[in-house]
């Protein structure tokens, strides 16, 4: 029994590290699809970051993390900050998050915030941020709309530029192209490490430098004789019959039959 504990428990251990393993998974989606959670996966890499952008009207500054505490305010994912006095104001949460995925984009939602003093009918704040590949710009993070002067639907649109959503480029070779690659590569370390080895430590000169020269000589002696025996008539093989024209001596002369014993007497 007590076997068995020691052999489980790092199983079980093992298993939760790798539920862990998202911070992502901190986001709380309100619709709780499994597409939303896998655009949220994408933004893995921008975790544990911090993004400020200014304000529009410079008097205050916005703060952004991906699914993480901003500024010590619990389940606060971005809030607006005051430079004078301070003050931070909520405007979206990340235990109330919806994510929207494109080819080469994430369009994160945060709401749930501060609801608003005097206008848009004291609804809760909400932001959007879209986060877009770019490989030129790492992590760029600015403010795009405070759309704030409506009666209802009202909200902040930001910007992230990031290669971290950029979609992966399908390699273009294929498999054989890689093998022969593969192979070209390791022909030439074998010539350039052994022509070092037989011309630094063996001391070898002219041809003999390269690597294993006898049985590369042996192997062309061989393919030569194997060319010679498939390709050309002769050696063992039987000629083929000729022509013989009849000679021009002169025949002997046959001689001549006499049949005068043949006549009556």
């Amino acid at each position: 029994m007590l076997l068995s504990l020691r052999i489980i428990t790092p199983l079980f251990a093992l298993l939760a590290g790798v539920q862990a393993a998202f911070i992502t998974d901190n986001c709380k989606l309100i619709s709780h699809s499994d597409s939303e959670q896998n655009a949220l996966h994408l933004l893995e890499p921008l975790t544990n970051q911090t993004f400020t952008t200014e304000g529009k009207e410079q008097d205050y500054s916005y703060i952004f993390q991906v699914c993480g505490d901003v500024a010590g305010m619990k389940d606060a994912g971005l809030v607006q900050k005051e430079k004078k006095g301070e003050k931070l104001v909520r405007i979206g949460n990340y235990t109330n998050t919806r994510a929207v995925r494109g080819s080469d984009w994430v369009l994160l939602f945060y709401e749930g915030g501060e609801k608003y003093d005097r206008h848009c009918s004291h609804e809760a704040r909400k932001a959007m941020i879209m986060i877009s590949c770019s490989t030129s710009t790492k992590n760029k993070f600015s403010v795009v709309l405070e759309e704030n002067q409506k009666e209802e639907g009202c909200y902040y649109l930001f910007e992230l530029d990031s290669s971290a959503v950029c979609p992966v480029i399908p390699s273009k070779l294929s498999a054989g192209s890689i093998f022969l690659i593969i192979v070209f590569c390791c022909l030439a370390v074998y010539i350039t490490g052994g022509f070092l080895y037989q011309r630094l430590v063996v001391g070898a000169k002219g041809v003999k430098q390269f690597p294993n020269y006898s049985f590369w000589s042996e192997i062309g002696n061989l393919s030569a004789d194997g060319c010679d025996f498939v390709c050309r008539s002769r050696g063992n093989r039987q000629e083929p019959p000729t022509y013989r024209g009849v000679g021009t001596e002169a025949l002997g002369e046959e001689p001549e039959e006499r049949d005068d014993h043949l006549l009556p007497m």
